[in-house]
């Protein structure tokens, strides 16, 4: 890689991480906390209250006795290790809004990875297409995380096509201690990877983010347009100032977004769908707060 290509990368990397580090250390590290963590914490023993000390920490059976407020101590358990797994298949170049999807997907992986080294877990991380392209794995560490997200900007994959349910089965070979995984992918694998969900999740504790581009459901007119499908490349010309081509072609949009989501039910895999135009802060913090509540 030349000087200059280096350069412009490492700017992205910067950019990147400015970006989604103040976003972790405002909005996310709280929620991650709550709704990932919860149920790794032990309880250890009691304190002073100090000045600072979070209200709900307040053991009020022993304030009571000794008339003076006393905090419980938590111990993390365990620290967690967090997986990103990140679909990098030709179909991921596709955006017509702000964003392509690799770069939604790049920004929110950095989002999680920063999340993450707060709550001094680990990250690891899968890249795959129809075959694992890489498998970085967990460590903790800020020059880990931008590691990480140099990969993600720069990953030029080998093969075109998806298949999630290879990428499953290969994390759950080599991740044997549960950990917080979040599958992120545009799902288009014309391969059923629902078995293969259901036995990561029991085993992990697995989170779906589907990354979409308004353009999939709603095609512009735009007279006669060339669509190349992403992951075999073939063209097709079809008629986009057609109302019935559009309409048919919403409607199959539709139907696999409706079949993806029975496939996460039917799998009780958590799952969360961004958009490139939409701010991705909402649809995180609401699965972040979904999980929190539970």
């Amino acid at each position: 890689m030349s000087n200059n290509t280096t350069s412009e990368l490492l700017k992205k990397v910067r950019k990147i991480e400015i970006k989604t580090r103040g976003l972790s250390n405002q909005i996310f590290s709280g929620e991650y906390h709550s709704a990932f963590k919860g149920r790794g914490m032990a309880f250890s023993e009691v304190r002073e209250y100090q000045h600072g000390d979070e209200i709900r920490t307040i053991d009020w059976n022993v304030t009571a006795r000794f008339n003076h407020p006393y905090v419980k101590i938590f111990e993390e358990e365990r620290e967690m290790t967090v997986m990103l797994l990140v679909d990098v298949s030709g179909s991921k170049e596709f955006g017509t809004q702000e964003k392509s999807k690799q770069e939604l997907s790049t920004e929110i992986c950095a989002v999680l990875a920063f999340s993450a080294i707060q709550n001094n877990d680990k990250v690891g991380v899968i890249f795959f297409s129809d075959i694992v392209e890489k498998y970085i794995p967990p460590k903790k560490g800020k020059s880990h995380i931008l590691m990480i997200i140099r990969d993600l900007i720069d990953f030029e994959p080998k093969s075109k096509g998806t298949d999630i349910g290879l990428a499953l089965k290969f994390f759950t070979n080599v991740i044997k201690k549960r950990s917080t995984s979040f599958l992120i992918s545009d799902f288009v694998d014309e391969k059923n990877f629902e078995d293969a969900l259901k036995i990561a999740n029991k085993k992990h504790d697995l989170i779906a983010l589907h990354i979409y581009d308004r353009a999939e459901e709603d095609l512009p007119n735009l007279g006669l347009i060339p669509l190349i499908d992403a992951e075999t490349n073939e063209l097709k010309w079809i008629n986009s100032s057609s109302k019935e081509v559009r309409i048919h072609y919403k409607a199959e949009a539709l139907k696999r977004k409706d079949q993806l989501k029975n496939t996460f039910r039917r799998s009780g895999v958590d799952n969360a769908e961004i958009a490139t135009e939409v701010n991705y802060i909402k649809p995180l913090m609401n699965l972040f707060k979904r999980r929190g509540a539970k």
